[in-house]
């Protein structure tokens, strides 16, 4: 390498280093979201345990709790969300339109979504897959006795083609009975127009518990069709936004992970020795410059919803109402496949 070219790497590399240390520029939808002060987060119409209003208008969920993780950490409030109400026809094109910032709704991350639609799938907050619910007076035990029979589901889903395509590879010959909107599917089944509902395993227990008159005459089957990764999705083009939501998301599963509870939020940013812990509070180090935020981000994200554990219980979990297990959805180190990219 000649004198001169290696003054032209020394330079590279010194602006290389400089860029890296830069503090973020805040990207398009947050300065949007900063003018009005809110974040608009499209959610499922009526989801138990994932997005619900309840009689005053207020929602709570899974889904809604990642929005208002999102608010605290770029708003420094988690109530600072609209919450629109989405079919699964309108969800995509709220989003691609500008109509909300995020679409947080049971959505299941796949190919064609992620390629094709102008959107990204940020990172995964619940692994779910397709499943059957059946009276219990059927006697049917298994998806395999559903061959000619009648099955309930909701159009412009992948639940519909999972079904399509589990029917024709096991030779069912299922007779789909199609709904445009969930109300009206999940009404038909429980009114005995089909044999069988299908949707997600987690939106069967809720539909179970929300809406059967008695949850003990319907059983969900064993048997799961398919693989459902579900999160939020943001529109291509903003960078800045896109890591934001992500980033917000591992930190949820860093903190349970850590320990670092909506209890112990602020002992630990005074008190706490552990490198990584301070790295997640802001209290050794400033990761919000690197995200157009503040360094305490993540504290007022998890002191709002509590850690990705404790969402998790509060909305499904074992002594929520839908009494859903953790198993997928336990961390990486206890089994399951909830595994952060690591906030450093």
């Amino acid at each position: 390498m000649t004198m001169k070219q290696a003054k032209l790497a020394a330079v590279v590399v010194a602006s290389l280093g400089a860029l890296l240390a830069a503090p973020a520029h805040a990207g398009k939808t947050l300065d949007g979201i900063k003018a009005r002060g809110q974040v608009i987060c499209g959610v499922n119409t009526g989801l138990a345990g994932f997005s619900a209003a309840d009689s005053n208008g207020k929602w709570t969920g899974l889904d809604v709790d990642v929005c208002r993780a999102i608010a605290a950490a770029v708003l420094n409030d988690g109530e600072k969300v609209k919450y629109v109400p989405l079919n699964a026809q309108a969800r995509f094109t709220a989003l691609q339109s500008g109509e909300i910032d995020i679409l947080s709704r049971n959505t299941t991350f796949t190919l064609t979504r992620d390629a094709s639609l102008g959107m990204h799938q940020t990172a995964v907050t619940y692994y779910d897959g397709q499943g059957f619910m059946v009276p219990v007076k059927s006697k049917i035990k298994s998806a395999k006795q559903l061959k000619g029979q009648t099955v309930c589901v909701q159009s412009g889903t992948t639940t519909e083609k999972n079904l399509t395509d589990y029917s024709k590879a096991a030779g069912l010959g299922v007779k789909p009975v199609v709904f445009e909107k969930v109300e009206a599917a999940t009404g038909a089944y429980f009114a005995g127009r089909c044999i069988a509902y299908t949707t997600d395993a987690s939106g069967l227990a809720s539909v179970r518990n929300k809406e059967a008159k008695n949850p003990d005459e319907h059983v969900i089957l064993p048997e799961l069709i398919s693989k459902e990764p579900l999160g939020p999705m943001v529109r291509r083009g903003d960078d800045e936004w896109f890591a934001m939501v992500k980033w917000v998301i591992y930190g949820l599963l860093e903190a349970e992970e850590y320990g670092i509870t909506s209890a112990n939020v602020d002992d630990l940013k005074t008190n706490s020795k552990d490198p990584v812990i301070g790295r997640i509070l802001g209290s050794t180090e400033d990761t919000g410059k690197l995200l157009g935020l503040d360094k305490e981000w993540m504290a007022r994200a998890v002191k709002t919803t509590g850690n990705y554990g404790e969402i998790f219980e509060r909305n499904v979990g074992p002594n929520s109402p839908l009494k859903l297990p953790r198993g997928a959805n336990n961390l990486w180190n206890k089994g399951g496949q909830m595994y952060a990219f690591p906030v450093r």
